[in-house]
């Protein structure tokens, strides 16, 4: 049991949701069983955030695997908002299809220039962002556009089960989907090749360029769908609405266990991540934390994550821990002389 314990710590991918236990703990202990915390509200408030900021997070975190960073997501959320809001004024449909087309292009477009000139995808992605967030002041006239449908936006908010919606159904699908595709296909074996040794990937015969192409496109996809069915479900887009998804993303992907050098990850420890973040906030927000006080708290969090992944900070424990072990028996063996 001590060896099954020890390797669920471990793990990067199911640790996000060992730590929500004791999260959880806490913060109905901060209630003082008023009973504000553990309800079906706030288990609902838990899965909007999940779909709020779970397709950014799922993003930019496979973008992380293959060893790169997309920045553009907070960029591309607000702009697709603002296509959604335009073109689907007749049929939301194709509003959700004109923005997750243009994510689509913009992303594959940003992974190309990214390999074929051999630029830095944080260099690229960071103009991408700066072009998309002045490319929706220009298109919305720097102006908050409302959108006319609200039975759209009502059928988006509606509930299902009592705890779902549509756009938290859609955030799961999407990380099944992605889940499914890393666990048990070529592409996703590929995918954790490039980000761990591109030399060594393209040796053994990965398409490493297209990989890194093709994750930027699904990227862009992923994260203009959901912003299209954000602003659906705000009835309004506006250029700078939704900015604020980045830290959060990667924060959670982070979280999650995906690693900044690539390589390393999965799309159960990002979900993980973006629920741990997710179950925070509304935990602290329904007993009165601050929002600053949420903040630290997501600080302490990734702090923790990051001490728990030192290779050097293991190895001191060890070091310590055989220093103690050996510092106990010189004791006994002069307490017996």
């Amino acid at each position: 049991m001590p060896g099954m314990a020890s390797r669920l710590l471990r793990s990067r991918n199911l640790r996000p949701y060992l730590a929500a236990i004791p999260i959880l703990v806490a913060v109905v202990a901060i209630d003082r069983g008023e009973g504000r915390v553990l309800t079906l509200g706030s288990a609902f408030s838990v899965l909007q955030q999940f779909a709020t900021v779970g397709p950014t997070a799922l993003a930019v975190g496979l973008t992380m695997i293959a060893g790169e960073f997309d920045l553009s997501v907070a960029g591309m959320t607000s702009f697709a908002g603002c296509v959604a809001v335009l073109c689907g004024a007749q049929d939301p449909l194709l509003g959700i299809l004109a923005a997750s087309a243009m994510g689509l292009c913009v992303g594959a477009a940003q992974g190309k220039l990214t390999v074929g000139l051999g630029l830095s995808s944080v260099a690229v992605t960071l103009g991408g962002l700066l072009t998309l967030a002045g490319a929706g002041y220009v298109l919305t006239g720097n102006a908050t556009l409302g959108y006319p449908r609200m039975d759209v936006a009502l059928s988006v908010n509606a509930k299902l089960l009592g705890l779902l919606t549509l756009r938290s159904l859609i955030a799961l699908g999407i990380f099944l989907a992605a889940g499914l595709t890393l666990a048990y296909t070529r592409i996703g074996r590929d995918l954790v090749a490039t980000g761990s040794d591109r030399q060594a990937a393209r040796v053994a015969g990965v398409r490493t360029g297209a990989i890194v192409t093709g994750v930027f496109a699904i990227s862009g996809l992923i994260v203009a769908t959901s912003g299209a069915l954000i602003s659906y479900s705000i009835a309004a887009a506006s250029p700078a609405a939704l900015a604020n998804t980045l830290v959060p993303a990667v924060a959670a992907a982070i979280i999650g266990g995906v690693s900044l050098g690539g390589g390393r990850g999965a799309p159960l420890g990002i979900a993980g991540g973006v629920l741990l973040l997710s179950l925070l906030r509304t935990g602290m927000s329904a007993v009165g934390v601050p929002p600053f006080a949420q903040d630290l708290a997501t600080g302490l969090v990734l702090f923790a994550v990051a001490l728990a992944d030192s290779d050097n900070l293991e190895k001191r424990l060890f070091a310590w821990r055989r220093l103690g072990a050996r510092t106990t028996t010189d004791l006994g063996v002069e307490a017996g002389e």
